[in-house]
């Protein structure tokens, strides 16, 4: 019986998809798996026709509903064809009488390029290229190109090329695996980084036989990368109900690997950009964890936000049906966790409270510093050393402090820090990260409480947070999975993580591929970030690198809208809503980010006014269902939207004046102060998939000058 596989590109598309459209590609499918190959080809609903003009036979189109054609790959043996694009019916035979199907003789997959446009191409830079010495990939030779996997076809347009520019015009039009090959070379890889971190990642299991180029039947089985082979109609429903979520049939063999080894002698860690899949890896991490439980263990699923934990707890859902099964799981922030644990009634301290707490320790204690600084020594030294004495504080370290401290100092300052403390306890009032450092003394004393803990978002947990996780499970293989970027790093919490005793040398991923932004949005996000270093979340003498991180995927660039005033603004936000709407994105695939909470309302204001249904992203508040989501850049991390429209980014709000130390206070802090507010927009564009937006009034942040240039 035939059957019909789904193309990852068709998967990028179904947000865009109306129902009926989906609806179609239901009933497509659906033929696919009662009719013969021959009844298929007569069937006057489907019209599975050829194309005049096409590159290649095995390109056909078919009917997907009024108006709307889809294009197949159609291979001449074999009962599997594959769905590749749905396209209104003259862009899907514009687009489908220009492709060519091929099978690469090293990964043995299916691959697919607009050969009619490299054809174009080539000849026009062959004319204009440099001496062959130049050109871009004069390094690698023919051989080691075609050991990756780099056909004749492509290698003559490969050999072409000058400059990464000129990479980026091709790119698109390129097969994907080979794409990826000649990316990952023109970013400095060597030709045995790109085989173990691109190539043996997609091979299929060994086969001595030669590859038949004409055997798609197989090589569609071998494309686990990119085609979804649909066993049933349940879970073709789930793919188009929740587009959103199709990336989940596609998890790609390295995350497969990271995420389904059978164990691991210690803890682990994977690290990567935004929408690398760093999350979807630690949820289906907790999957593979649930079916070795032993009775009576449990599992600590844990983040660093509470809206975080609700994405997870949605996440976890979704990919684990059995709710007895999903019981044995606690989804807590790190913070709730040390609550639990200290079981206390003294009241955290609000964030509005501690500045002038600060004020009135250091008057008492006689320190004539700033309080700002006795604030940032008793968060970056005391508790991240987790010093109790006087004796302790006067022989520690300060690595990573900009300020000199003489040692007539320290007395004050310890004193400062004893008056705060003690004045907090008096009061029945408590830090949470004091909480956490008391939560992990006492696990200490009684033991772990979870079997395996896995950490998403770990860049912004604190020291004191961390010796709480290795506290909360025993030191044996699989008892730490951890997923964090660097690079996301907003809350200043920099960590070396042999240093508070959790060491995952030799058990450590990094993930480069983005699933989510296009490759436009995203290389204009990553220019806010270039050239400043990130301490590794192993070892914070190391730097973290954004070294070959890429999108899979291609479309618009961001918008960006400079307005006169607040008010033009918020209507020019109110248009480019609209704009999303008119297009066919439902309101809850769309996020409105912005720096502070008035901003926030403002904006959820006027939309409101507008008639389009807004609300503020709380997680203490449920989803209203169809209405666009309006929050903090702050509260929008480890989210993600098809469109997202980031406003006030303006001279004032990035970087916060308030939000960055001063200079003369502590130079190490000011610079990390400063970094924090640029990942922080970094951040904020990263949730965008499809479509990114960014307005500021008056003068706009000099974060904004690199992205432009």
């Amino acid at each position: 019986m035939p059957h019909l596989a789904f193309d990852i590109a068709f998967c990028a598309q179904l947000p865009k998809l109306q129902g009926t459209v989906r609806q179609g590609v239901f009933d497509a499918w659906e033929k696919f798996e009662r009719l013969t190959l021959d009844q298929l080809f007569k069937d006057p609903g489907l019209k599975l026709e050829s194309l005049e003009g096409a590159r290649d036979r095995h390109i056909r189109t078919i009917r997907i509903d009024r108006g709307t054609r889809g294009v197949v790959l159609a291979p001449d043996s074999g009962d599997t064809y594959v769905l590749l694009r749905v396209l209104p019916h003259d862009k899907a035979n514009a687009w489908a009488v220009k492709q060519k199907a091929s099978i690469n003789t090293v990964t043995r997959a299916v691959e697919i390029r607009d050969i009619a446009v490299l054809e174009e191409l080539t000849p026009a830079y062959e004319r204009v290229a440099p001496e062959p010495a130049q050109r871009l990939f004069a390094a690698f030779s023919d051989g080691d190109l075609a050991a990756l996997g780099i056909d004749e076809t492509t290698l003559r347009q490969a050999r072409v090329l000058t400059t990464l520019e000129q990479l980026e015009a091709f790119a698109p039009f390129f097969p994907q695996d080979q794409r990826e090959v000649l990316e990952y070379l023109a970013a400095g890889f060597t030709v045995e980084d790109v085989w173990r971190d691109v190539v043996a990642v997609n091979l299929a299991a060994a086969d001595s036989e030669p590859v038949n180029p004409a055997d798609y039947e197989t090589a569609i089985r071998h494309t686990r990368t990119r085609i979804a082979l649909v066993t049933g109609s349940e879970e073709l429903r789930e793919i188009l109900d929740k587009p959103f979520d199709a990336w989940r049939v596609f998890l790609h063999p390295s995350q497969h690997k990271v995420a389904y080894r059978p164990s691991y002698s210690g803890p682990a860690q994977v690290t990567g950009g935004p929408g690398t899949g760093k999350t979807v890896v630690a949820l289906h991490r907790v999957r593979h964890l649930l079916g070795h439980l032993r009775d009576g263990d449990r599992i600590l699923l844990t983040t660093y936000t509470n809206a975080l934990v609700a994405a997870l707890r949605s996440g976890l859902a979704d990919l684990v049906d059995d709710e007895t099964l999903r019981d044995r799981v606690d989804v807590l922030t790190v913070d709730a966790f040390a609550g639990r644990v200290v079981s206390t009634s003294r009241r955290p301290l609000r964030a509005d409270e501690e500045a002038s707490r600060w004020q009135q320790a250091a008057q008492a204690a006689g320190f004539t510093g700033s309080p700002q600084f006795l604030a940032q020594e008793y968060r970056h030294v005391v508790l991240a050393q987790n010093l109790r004495t006087y004796e302790q504080y006067e022989a520690a370290e300060r690595r990573g402090r900009g300020s000199a401290l003489p040692p007539s100092a320290r007395p004050p300052l310890w004193r400062g820090v004893e008056e705060f403390t003690g004045r907090l306890a008096a009061d029945g009032l408590r830090t949470y990260l004091g909480t956490c450092a008391e939560a992990a003394e006492l696990l200490e004393q009684s033991g772990p409480r979870y079997r395996h803990v896995v950490v998403d978002e770990a860049q912004d947990l604190h020291p004191a947070q961390w010796r709480l996780l290795r506290a909360a499970a025993p030191a044996r293989p699989d008892d730490l999975f951890i997923a964090g970027d660097p690079h996301q790093r907003i809350y200043d919490s920099k960590v070396s993580l042999k240093a508070v005793g959790i060491k995952v040398a030799g058990r450590s991923t990094k993930m480069r591929k983005n699933y989510r932004s296009t490759h436009e949005i995203l290389s204009w996000s990553t220019a806010l970030l270039t050239g400043r270093p990130f301490a590794e979340l192993a070892d914070d003498a190391r730097n973290e690198t954004l070294l070959g991180y890429r999108s899979v995927l291609h479309g618009s660039g961001p918008e960006t809208h400079a307005a006169t005033s607040v008010e033009d603004e918020l209507d020019a936000l109110v248009g480019r809503v609209k704009g999303w709407l008119d297009e066919g994105v439902a309101p809850e695939d769309i996020g409105v980010s912005t720096r502070f909470n008035r901003t926030c309302d403002r904006a959820a204001e006027r939309l409101t006014a507008a008639g389009i249904p807004a609300q503020r992203l709380r997680a203490d508040r449920p989803a209203v269902p169809a209405a666009v989501n309006v929050g903090t850049m702050h509260a929008f991390k480890g989210l993600e939207y098809r469109c997202v429209a980031v406003v006030g980014v303006h001279d004032g709000a990035l970087p916060y004046p308030k939000a960055v130390t001063p200079e003369e206070v502590d130079r190490l802090q000011h610079e990390a102060d400063l970094l924090a507010e640029r990942c922080l927009l970094f951040v904020a564009c990263t949730r965008a998939r499809d479509g990114l937006y960014v307005s500021w009034a008056g003068e706009p942040s000099p974060f904004l000058l690199a992205a432009e240039m």
